[in-house]
């Protein structure tokens, strides 16, 4: 689905609803108000409801916002409000929600006409946030590596590799909006949000206050209840990620590889190191010349490309690294025809307290001395080394305190399945991001996974695979059989019963 495709559905729901409001209820004063209400009412309803099926997807979303704002304010004037973005990037899940729950409530109000100056000013106060959001994340492509966004002087050409967070989030993973497109569909939104601020008096209204005061209470806390099942408690009923359960990994991977592979150079674009001149040179012109521009004396700058036939996704960046033997391991996986289990945790959750340890080391002189063999009557050399003296040194350990609830989920849910599994036959990983060798292995071995193979990867890939921390993920041929969410994962024998037929 496109953005116009939406554009179009909404226009007629709308229409369809302004007809009603019209015609049926009779309480219309503006054709064109009741139109805009339940234009832009049902737009929020809508964005806010894809984002409530996943409000994981949109926090982490937020964290990437976050971090942003973080290394562009910290360095400037502004470096006195860089500590917050880091609190809330920590606390994103927790800012989610409740802006998720607002966006739909003030969509039914929009629609209801329900305290139609507080809900205009709501809504105008709400889209030029995120007008400010995905104006800047678009303006950042004129930022080039390097450089920091206030300092206008340096801004170059546009170029969405520039760009840190590549998509607004505005409808979650149900659609990917470049925030270039998405800045523009605030703009134009804008039209209809200070028309309301100016004309709020002509909305029109359905049912009585009282009414729509219990619907939208009751609304309020079914939401909040909606957005906890779909996270803390389950998995999101529906899956807009590459990731879906019964999903042929495999076979999409050699898909993307293949239309990647498609991809053709069209251009050269160039830089002289001395001079600054830029060149754009085609393929054909530059392979026959490229002797002419060696790196030494020039830049290379970009390579315009052929769209591929089909946008790569998170598959084609599908990578599991052995932490033994630092090999990747996904496509051992992907080929198995065996069943296997991957046990995901996107992060380690535990209080890192790194320990100073002494040691004494012993420091050596090494010479070179000529022996002399009597029974040969030759000579030849050999080292020898004299302790010179004893230093105490000290290094750096760190101890891990697992958080309490993360270690009992392995241990009373996973560790067991994992046994069970192993005396199948049936292979297991355990699959961690943002964590070091040593910090996998300490928490195996705490956890009960010590025949577990050991895996580090991408934080971003194991979130986009699995909305859950940890979460559990079952293989066969490289294909997904199913997932689990922890507080959802049954019993080895109902899995096998179930799904390994």
């Amino acid at each position: 689905m496109t953005l116009s495709t939406l554009i179009i559905m909404f226009g007629s729901i709308a229409a369809i609803l302004t007809a009603i409001v019209g015609f049926f209820f009779k309480s219309h004063n503006s054709w064109l108000m009741t139109f805009l209400q339940n234009f832009c009412g049902v737009w929020f309803i809508f964005s806010g409801w894809v984002k409530a099926i996943d409000p994981l997807g949109t926090a982490y979303k937020m964290e990437q916002y976050f971090d942003e704002f973080y290394s562009t304010f910290e360095p400037t004037w502004f470096g006195f409000i860089a500590p917050i973005f880091p609190w809330m990037a920590e606390h994103a899940i927790w800012i989610s929600v409740p802006m998720i729950i607002f966006e739909i409530i003030l969509g039914f109000m929009l629609v209801l006409g329900h305290k139609s100056k507080l809900a205009s000013w709501a809504f105008w106060i709400l889209l030029a946030f995120f007008t400010v959001l995905t104006g800047f994340t678009f303006l950042t492509g004129y930022v080039p590596s390097g450089s920091n966004f206030f300092q206008f002087g340096s801004w170059a050409e546009y170029d969405t590799n520039n760009m840190k967070v590549t998509d607004c989030g505005c409808f979650g993973d149900f659609l990917k909006l470049e925030p270039k497109t998405s800045f523009f569909k605030d703009l134009f939104l804008m039209i209809p949000a200070f028309y309301f601020l100016f004309r709020h008096k002509t909305m029109h209204q359905l049912f009585t206050s009282k009414i729509r005061n219990i619907g939208l209470i009751v609304g309020a806390v079914a939401l909040l209840l909606y957005c906890f099942k779909n996270y803390m408690w389950d998995l999101p009923h529906t899956d807009f990620r590459p990731f879906k359960n019964g999903v042929d990994v495999k076979a999409q991977r050699l898909v993307e590889e293949e239309a990647m592979a498609s991809v053709k150079i069209l251009k050269w674009v160039l830089k002289n190191k001395a001079s600054g001149e830029i060149v754009e040179l085609e393929d054909a012109e530059f392979m026959k010349n490229f002797k002419n521009y060696p790196k030494a004396e020039w830049e290379y700058l970009d390579q315009v490309k052929t769209k591929p036939s089909l946008e790569p996704s998170k598959i084609s960046e599908m990578e599991f690294t052995d932490i033994e033997d630092g090999y990747d391991i996904a496509p051992e996986l992907l080929e198995e025809e065996m069943y296997s289990f991957s046990f995901i945790s996107s992060a380690l959750e535990a209080e890192i307290i790194p320990e100073k340890i002494t040691y004494q080391d012993s420091i050596f002189l090494v010479d070179t001395v000529l022996v002399f063999d009597t029974e040969t009557k030759k000579e030849s050399q050999t080292i020898v080394r004299t302790l010179d003296r004893v230093e105490d040194k000290v290094k750096t350990s760190y101890k891990y305190i697992w958080d309490k609830s993360f270690l009992n989920d392995y241990k009373t849910k996973v560790s067991g399945l994992a046994n069970k599994a192993n005396t199948d036959g049936i292979k297991c990983r355990l699959i961690v991001g943002a964590a070091d060798p040593a910090a996998i292995k300490s928490f195996a071995q705490e956890s009960g996974l010590n025949n577990a193979q050991l895996c580090s990867a991408d934080d971003l890939l194991l979130k986009t695979i699995i909305r859950s921390n940890p979460g559990v993920v079952l293989w066969k041929n490289g294909k997904i059989i199913q997932k689990w969410h922890i507080n959802k994962l049954p019993s080895y024998e109902e899995i096998k019963s179930s799904y390994m037929k």
